[in-house]
């Protein structure tokens, strides 16, 4: 019985594999973006310019066979040079050391067009599970008749959890850097 069931699992699997596609990330049209409150009081946005991934993405179903990135820590751009230095350094990314983060999804759960998808996240060699909501859902033709698909992933994450610890007390209470940083990443990708 335990070998029947085996075949049917891999049966479903290899069905459900069938009907995906291979996406690659159009990188003019996406954006691996953060955000982190500063001083207690606002938030600095900052991106990473350098990445890739793999998608295999089933249009039928709007769920995700595979989804994993590679972001290149270097990569940080806040628009502030000063700032971008330090994130790079030993206090934060520890660039030189750890040139990359990763994403690996372990699981996709579909709900119409939007979802959750689960994964391990690595920051500095640090290897943490992360939820990230996935929204708008979305999949069209362009004008030279290749499939496109368009989502976006938020989450949160706290920084120190990956050995991102400075910062520094304020002299009326809380500190400079919030642990916590949301992640929002809007992506495009094209059928290969």
């Amino acid at each position: 019985m335990k070998f029947i069931t085996k075949i049917t699992s891999a049966l479903i699997l290899s069905v459900g594999l069938a009907n995906a596609a291979s996406y690659s990330v159009d990188n003019s049209h996406t954006n691996v973006g953060f955000s982190v409150k500063h001083m207690m009081i606002t938030n600095v946005k900052g991106e990473f310019k350098t990445y890739d991934a793999q998608i295999d993405f089933d249009e039928a179903t709007k769920s995700f066979k595979t989804f994993s990135a590679n972001v290149n820590t270097g990569s940080v751009d806040t628009g502030i040079e000063k700032r971008d230095d330090h994130l790079i350094s030993d206090d934060f990314f520890a660039s030189e050391k750890f040139p990359k983060m990763t994403f690996v999804m372990k699981s996709y759960q579909a709900d119409g067009n939007e979802g959750k998808m689960k994964g391990d996240l690595t920051i500095r060699g640090i290897t943490k599970p992360v939820v990230l909501e996935v929204e708008d859902i979305a999949s069209i033709k362009d004008f030279q008749g290749n499939k496109r698909v368009g989502f976006s992933l938020k989450g949160k994450i706290n920084r120190t959890d990956y050995d991102l610890k400075w910062n520094k007390a304020l002299e009326l209470g809380g500190v400079a850097v919030s642990e916590e940083v949301k992640i929002i990443v809007d992506v495009e990708a094209v059928q290969k």
